[in-house]
């Protein structure tokens, strides 16, 4: 089975992250799934993002770093939302990545905002939906459609919809079809990772 880290969205560790999380453990998969919020979680994305980019905010890549230090190689790298940012950065600078999942963000692998090419042979899936404001508006999609066609094994799911954290069943935005069927996509590449 997969041993996965899933890096949790702007709102913080939620319980709905917490599920979805479970989802995957379900399936016989580890799945770590470090805090970086030091147990602080916020009920609007303005919130947390003001909390994340704020003058206090924590250290998120060396927090990330510390939560994968002790983690053997071979890990897929999950992350939802703001969480992408951490987990697509290890699985293309820390070596050893097995997989990559992406929720409702990407990073380009050209140009602003890159952190450079996608490794060789390390397979990767993007899930989003069609007219969200976040991945559809701000030019996640392009990013994701750029990622997959790099990447030798690379997979884009579109969902209908205009959500933002729609896998979140703790929220508002929580779509059940969509989250059921990103879930069974998602099992499905780490069965076949393992």
């Amino acid at each position: 089975m997969a041993d996965v880290v899933l890096f949790h969205h702007v709102l913080g560790l939620t319980d709905g992250v917490q599920h979805f999380a479970d989802r995957l453990r379900a399936g016989g998969h580890t799945v770590h799934t470090p805090d970086l919020y030091g147990g602080r979680t916020f009920t609007t994305i303005p919130e947390g993002a003001a909390f994340a980019g704020g003058d206090d905010a924590p250290d998120l890549e060396a927090l990330a770093d510390e939560a994968v230090a002790a983690l053997p190689p071979g890990l897929v790298y999950v992350g939802i939302s703001s969480g992408v940012m951490q987990a697509q950065r290890l699985a293309q600078t820390r070596s050893g990545a097995a997989g990559a999942v992406f929720l409702e963000s990407c990073l380009p692998i050209t140009g602003e905002w890159a952190i450079g090419p996608w490794p060789d042979g390390v397979p990767v899936q993007v899930h989003g939906m069609a007219d969200d404001e976040f991945f559809a508006k701000e030019g996640d999609i392009d990013a994701a459609r750029e990622l997959v066609a790099a990447a030798s094994d690379g997979e884009l799911f579109v969902y209908p919809g205009d959500a933002h954290l729609f896998e979140d069943d703790t929220l508002p935005s929580y779509d059940a079809a969509a989250t059921a069927l990103l879930t069974e996509r998602v099992l499905a590449f780490l069965d076949r990772l393992s």
